[in-house]
């Protein structure tokens, strides 16, 4: 019900945009989160966004990367500039229920995409 695109490889200091599109239900009153997972380490949460629009980013890439979200059409997006080699990661989209807390785990999210993997060359 969420598949993500838009990954790629792109050099240092580059962007990419991500997109995330929603079917078989609205999302509009859900959270929605980016995660990633970098070769050899646990999925991490990257950044979130509720229904009404307000963000919040881990420390890693906060001032780099924006989320956001279109509720009309179902869609989750994540811009990320300045990029760095420490990017590399397979990326996730993810929603959660509007009333849990704990955002920035990845066990209070019921629906994921299947990962598109960004590659960040130095």
């Amino acid at each position: 019900q969420l598949q993500a695109f838009g990954g790629g490889l792109v050099q240092a200091g580059g962007s990419l945009r991500l997109s995330c599109a929603a079917s078989g239900r609205t999302f509009s009153t859900y959270l929605m989160g980016w995660f990633r997972q970098a070769p050899g380490k646990q999925r991490e949460w990257v950044a979130v966004i509720t229904s009404g629009g307000s963000t919040n980013y881990a420390d890693s890439v906060n001032g780099r990367f924006a989320i956001s979200r279109d509720n009309a059409k179902n869609t989750l997006d994540l811009q990320m500039n300045s990029l760095k080699p420490e990017d590399t990661a397979v990326c996730y989209c993810a929603a959660a229920p509007y009333y849990r807390r704990n955002y920035d785990s990845e066990y209070e999210y019921d629906y994921w995409g299947q990962g598109t993997q960004v590659t960040v060359s130095s």
